[in-house]
């Protein structure tokens, strides 16, 4: 049986994780599983936005601890070559074509966090825990960090990294860790109004922007970032979606890539 269950309904992908009965903790089978699905989504015309959804009452609760023991013995050779395949998943994700949202209904322990961390947006419910539980074990959240510092800040990570406490929905939010907290009955409907959003820009326009905001963040303002933005309005500008972005408002009529969607 699959790990993930994938559906596309009017322009969303929705990839659920599907293992409650381990928390939706992910092993070698789910990390291949889920750098498929992200990669083949990412090149699809008919999918503008991806939601990643879990089963069950927590979100992810990391590695696996069958797979876990199974790694007990590995050589350093084979634990990178493992911790290589967790890290490709998550660039897969990050680097998604297209924007993605994370749909937390539950809690989300060590390397889940990195899985929310990749996505461009993140919703939570009031009552999920988050926990970077690593350095209880003797670990550090090494492959998850480039992601997970991003999301929440370098000084909240300081704390979070080094003590492994718990911590709730309300800090993830206060730390910028989550966008988003809702109690879980207005959680669909907080999402869809976010899907709907994304669905109803421009396909090129979102694609073009969550790159830009990959090269930038976090960049120094020099002469050639500069030169890259000015670059970057300038060939969307005169694109075939900037032209009819642009001459549908000022016509005000709907866009051709929405007005399609009815025809």
């Amino acid at each position: 049986m699959s790990t993930l269950n994938i559906e596309v309904s009017n322009h969303v992908a929705t990839v659920t994780l599907n293992r409650p009965e381990v928390r939706n903790a992910f092993n070698d089978e789910v990390i291949a599983e889920m750098a498929k699905a992200f990669a083949g989504l990412s090149g699809r015309d008919d999918v503008r936005c991806i939601v990643l959804a879990a089963e069950g009452a927590a979100f992810c609760a990391g590695a696996d601890l069958n797979w876990m023991r199974s790694m007990a013995d590995y050589t350093r050779n084979e634990n990178f070559a493992d911790a290589g395949q967790l890290a490709t998943m998550l660039r897969t994700i990050y680097e998604c074509s297209k924007p993605t949202i994370a749909r937390i209904q539950g809690d989300v322990y060590a390397g889940g966090t990195g899985l929310v961390a990749a996505c461009d947006i993140a919703v939570s419910v009031d009552s999920a825990n988050y926990c970077l539980s690593e350095v209880r074990l003797g670990l550090i959240p090494a492959t998850i960090s480039p992601y997970v510092i991003r999301a929440m800040g370098a000084r909240a990570a300081h704390r979070y990294f080094l003590t492994a406490e718990r911590f709730s929905a309300a800090e993830a939010l206060r730390i910028g860790f989550v966008h988003e907290v809702v109690p879980a009955a207005e959680l669909d409907a907080k999402v869809a109004e976010l899907t709907k959003a994304l669905v109803n820009a421009g396909p090129q326009a979102v694609r073009l922007c969550k790159k830009l905001l990959q090269d930038v963040a976090g960049q120094a303002i020099t002469p050639e970032l500069l030169q890259m933005t000015v670059a970057g309005i300038a060939d969307i500008r005169v694109s075939v979606e900037g032209r009819e972005g642009v001459q549908s408002f000022l016509q005000k009529r709907k866009p051709s890539w929405l007005a399609a969607d009815e025809s």
